[in-house]
């Protein structure tokens, strides 16, 4: 299983949190997701056809910024 994590601007709130979750949940391959609110972070446990690069651009347009990671 590969393992992403990321710093992520523009989540404020449960409801972004959950917004992004549901989103990258529909990315094949996604097998966990955990965003921490205080920290701005998200981990993303993932095997193929998922990639790194396509859970980046579901962050990107689901309205989140990545700012390291």
């Amino acid at each position: 299983m590969n393992h992403l994590m990321c710093r992520i601007s523009g989540i404020q709130n449960k409801e972004h949190k959950t917004q992004l979750k549901n989103a990258l949940d529909k990315i094949e391959g996604v097998g966990k997701v955990d965003v921490d609110l205080s920290a701005g972070t998200i981990e993303i446990k993932y095997n193929q056809p998922a990639s790194e690069n396509s859970i980046k651009d579901c962050i990107w347009e689901s309205g989140f910024k990545i700012i390291g990671g």
